[in-house]
């Protein structure tokens, strides 16, 4: 795959041998958050197009995806993407399908409908607070996300509250650069 910076409010996703590059038209172009974003919803779209592609018996291997946004204010956010797809192998009579089909993108589903946010600082006044532990969870079938709370355990090590196995995170009780190995 290839991700090509075409602005600094756009990207493109084709298909190439090799490894995933990133492409900028110059070498002072920086592949911003922005990007990160758009090359997200780019490769999501391309790899359930790809994928519905292989059952319908429909070549893939020229799907381009183009993915462009444009900021709101107030807070400063992005307000708009549109995402667009180039695929010369697409019969005509399938074109609708396929456009129902892109909108299944996990990622487009995210951003359809907004996630909960959480940020929380690190450091003393999060470790001095005792965390009660936290039983497993179901996860639900009309679940869009599945969101995971890391808490200490009582020998140290860290544990997620939905899986319940170690979580690859350095446990508050370590020196810093200390990493906890299970």
């Amino acid at each position: 795959m290839k991700i090509t910076l075409t602005s600094e409010e756009s990207v493109r996703l084709e298909p190439a041998a090799g490894p995933m590059t990133i492409e900028a038209p110059s070498p002072e172009q920086q592949y911003s958050p922005f990007h990160m974003l758009g090359s997200s919803l780019a490769y999501c779209t391309y790899s359930i197009l790809a994928s519905w592609a292989s059952n319908a018996g429909i070549a893939s291997d020229d799907i381009v995806v183009d993915v462009a946004w444009s900021f709101a204010e107030k807070p400063h956010r992005v307000g708009e993407m549109r995402v667009t797809f180039d695929w010369p192998a697409l019969p005509a009579e399938r074109r609708a399908a396929a456009q129902r089909v892109a909108k299944l993108c996990t990622v487009h589903a995210t951003l359809s409908h907004s996630p909960t946010l959480t940020v929380a600082a690190a450091g003393a006044a999060a470790i001095a607070a005792p965390v009660a532990p936290v039983a497993p969870v179901a996860p639900r079938a009309d679940a869009l996300v599945e969101r995971a709370a890391v808490a200490p355990r009582a020998d140290g090590a860290s544990a997620s509250a939905v899986s319940g196995t170690p979580a690859a995170v350095p446990s508050p009780a370590l020196a810093p650069g200390a990493e906890h190995t299970p």
